[in-house]
């Protein structure tokens, strides 16, 4: 049995988490504006740089995927 594609479908979950990260960034930014529509400016720059961290893990998990399916 060849492992190698056990630990590729594992690595989706670090495609999902990453989609669920940015999915929860993204809501929690909707509900403070809801609540503080003045704080668009404030909260924009810090919710992009959280959702390009949170979108570059999901991003190291494919990579690390094709990695596996091409190279190993």
């Amino acid at each position: 049995m060849d492992f190698k594609f056990i630990a590729i479908g594992l690595s989706v979950f670090g495609m999902l988490g990453a989609g669920l990260g940015v999915a929860n960034i993204f809501s929690t930014m909707l509900n403070g504006l809801a609540r503080n529509p003045e704080s668009e400016d404030k909260m924009k720059k810090y919710v992009y740089t959280g959702a390009a961290l949170v979108e570059s893990m999901g991003l190291f998990a494919f990579i690390l995927a094709l990695l596996l399916i091409f190279v190993a």
